[in-house]
Parts: C-alpha cells; structure tokens; sequence
C-alpha cells in the first residue's frame, strides 16, 4: 500500500451506516498493539468513573482515550496527508504521554 493511497477502504470503515477513521496502517504492530491496549484501558476508565460519578477522574480518562486514538491516526490529522515520519512520530508521543 502507498503512504498516500486513493482508496477509501485503507481509510475509512463503514459500521452501521456510520464513517469511522481506520488505524494508520503504516505503524509498527507492536506500536498498534500498545496504543490499542491502553486505549482499552482508558476506555475502561471512562466507564468505571462514569459508575463513580467522578467528574475529574471521567475527564482525565477521557483525555487519555482522545491521546491513544491521535496516536493510532484515528483522530487528529489524516494519516494519509502526513509523512510517514510526522506518522510514527504521532504514535510514539502519544505511547510516551500514556506509559
């Protein structure tokens, strides 16, 4: 796959009618692999504080969530209009702010 593919499909999923943003496929596994699992953890924490009725531990939760899907190119800048450097880069900041 080029770094600045045409094709919809290595861009977006379609689940339910709705338009999703898809991981940027030039990461490291091992970086996809991370980032995946602490964004399951923070998501966990949204739920748990949600329960708690924590407004400070839902938003701090809710922030780490926002830096794991930046870093997987699901928010953010189009992974496609970035270099492959500025991509990587992403990814391993927002690994460093979640460790």
């Amino acid at each position: 796959m080029s770094e600045n593919s045409d094709n919809d499909d290595e861009r977006w999923l379609i689940v339910k009618g709705r338009r999703w943003r898809r991981t940027d496929p030039a990461l490291e596994p091992s970086v996809i692999e991370e980032l995946k699992s602490r964004l399951g953890a923070a998501r966990n924490a949204v739920k748990q504080a949600k329960k708690r009725g924590d407004g400070k531990d839902l938003a701090e939760a809710r922030r780490r969530v926002d830096v794991a899907k930046h870093g997987l190119g699901e928010r953010g800048e189009y992974w496609w209009e970035m270099s492959l450097e500025d991509r990587r880069r992403r990814a391993e900041t927002a690994l460093n702010e979640l460790r």
